[in-house]
């Protein structure tokens, strides 16, 4: 009789609903996907998806695993982190690499959850903890601040072209000009609470100080990277941490007859790619590193936008060296190493 080695709950999550499919993994390395079930994405889901797989597993515990899916996972990994239950989260882009290689060719919440406990029970996964609670609410609290400003912007359209007309709505002006001002205080308080939040934490104020030495990074930049990658937690490499960001390269080439233009996929985190926006455009102006690198790629290829995204990817991938080494951002580091080269040449 074979021996169980492994069972994973694989678990495509949603906004109303949990997609979920039982595995296991032999001494003889053989694999069995042996029942699905979907639930509410709710406590109640929660608790029946438990009790569940209770029943439905047997020898050995079962393991959780599960996409990063914006929001929507958060609250089921506290739910089982909480009862002590291994908790996994994968990527998106990890799940979607792998999927492929399965060659389904119909994409479903079931075919997606066969292949998160597939790939559960063929990997090593690292076991989840909950983010610090700080960096959980910095990413409500920027992420609200991103809404605001949104909002802001559509407001300030609307008073152009309010004043634009031939005989403009005064009342009409009063309450657009009230509900920026409104819009405006609102900021202000999230901007203030960021602050006190960082400023009570001493470690979190020395991070920001050493990332805030990249050209173009600013306290707000920084707070949300953090906040958005729960300081790096899923994240093990450059590429891992752009490929999250959705600023990674998308291809689409077969023989001489197809060849699109190569583009960013944007399959990430919309708010990391906003963040890195301006900063890559004040960098590529006041760094000579970035300033090099944005002129040779227009050079290139001629797309400014294409340059700067480039800029944006080379900026985030700063954050996290200066983040794992610890060590402030010196603009002079590239000609003091050209000039040890030449010392030593001499």
């Amino acid at each position: 009789m074979k021996k169980i080695l492994k069972q994973v709950a694989g678990i495509d999550i949603a906004q109303k609903e949990l997609v979920v499919c039982l595995g296991r993994i032999y001494d003889d390395l053989s694999t069995e996907l042996f029942s699905h079930k979907t639930f509410p994405n709710t406590t109640k889901g929660f608790t029946a998806l438990v009790e569940w797989t209770s029943k439905s597993t047997k020898e050995i515990k079962v393991d959780f695993v599960m996409e990063a899916t914006g929001v929507y996972h958060e609250s089921l990994a506290y739910f089982l982190s909480g009862k002590g239950f291994v908790v996994s989260i994968v990527l998106p882009n990890k799940i979607s690499s792998y999927s492929r290689t399965l060659n389904v060719k119909t994409v479903t919440d079931k075919t997606a959850s066969e292949a998160i406990a597939q790939f559960g029970l063929e990997r090593k996964l690292d076991t989840w903890q909950p983010p610090k609670t700080l960096y959980k609410k910095l990413r409500q609290l920027t992420r609200e601040r991103d809404q605001i400003v949104h909002t802001r912007t559509i407001a300030k359209n609307q008073l152009h072209a309010e004043q634009s007309e031939a005989e403009p709505n005064n009342g009409s002006l009063k309450r657009i000009k009230q509900h920026i001002a409104f819009l405006n205080m609102q900021e202000k308080e999230i901007l203030e609470e960021v602050k006190t939040l960082v400023n009570e934490d001493e470690e979190m104020k020395k991070l920001l100080s050493l990332l805030c030495s990249i050209t173009g990074i600013g306290s707000l930049t920084a707070v949300t990277v953090l906040a958005e990658t729960n300081g790096f937690d899923l994240i093990r490499n450059k590429r891992q941490l752009i490929s999250y960001a959705g600023l990674d390269i998308k291809e689409k080439q077969s023989g001489t007859s197809v060849k699109g233009k190569p583009k960013i996929s944007k399959k990430g985190n919309k708010y990391l790619r906003k963040a890195m926006h301006l900063p890559a455009l004040v960098a590529i102006r006041h760094d000579a590193r970035y300033k090099a690198i944005f002129a040779r790629l227009v050079a290139r290829h001629g797309i400014k936008m294409k340059a700067a995204v480039a800029v944006q990817r080379k900026l985030l991938e700063m954050i996290y060296t200066i983040y794992k080494s610890q060590t402030r951002y010196d603009k002079k580091y590239l000609s003091k190493k050209e000039a040890e080269i030449d010392q030593q040449v001499i």
